[in-house]
């Protein structure tokens, strides 16, 4: 899972928020900006969550046109400067030295079968 990840392709990556940062994190995403739902729209964003344990922040997307192309379209937003701006006080780490986000490999994956109506 990386910046490669192509279309459709599950992406998954960590941040880790600052004691404290819990409550206020989760508010602010239970009040997304509705021009940020749009900009994630347009960047081909979906199947979108974000799990919390603790501190931990676990981050799971897919894209309809691969990461590096959402990057891109949500790198140089404004509503995305500003929501990323908005929130960086919450955080203890969002990437490693060089900058990357801190991607979590696939270790194991069962499909399994869906439901049957």
């Amino acid at each position: 899972m990386s910046a490669t990840a192509g279309p459709g392709e599950q992406v998954c990556h960590l941040y880790r928020l600052r004691p404290g940062a819990e409550a206020e994190y989760e508010r602010r995403h239970a009040e997304i900006w509705p021009e940020l739902s749009a900009l994630l729209d347009e960047a081909g964003i979906y199947d979108y969550a974000i799990y919390r344990r603790d501190l931990l922040l676990i981050c799971v997307l897919r894209t309809r046109w691969g990461f590096t192309r959402a990057g891109a379209v949500t790198g140089a937003s404004d509503v995305q400067a500003r929501w990323t701006a908005s929130l960086a006080h919450l955080f203890a780490e969002i990437a490693d030295a060089d900058g990357e986000p801190l991607w979590a490999h696939p270790v194991f994956h069962h499909p399994g079968r869906p439901p049957t109506r």
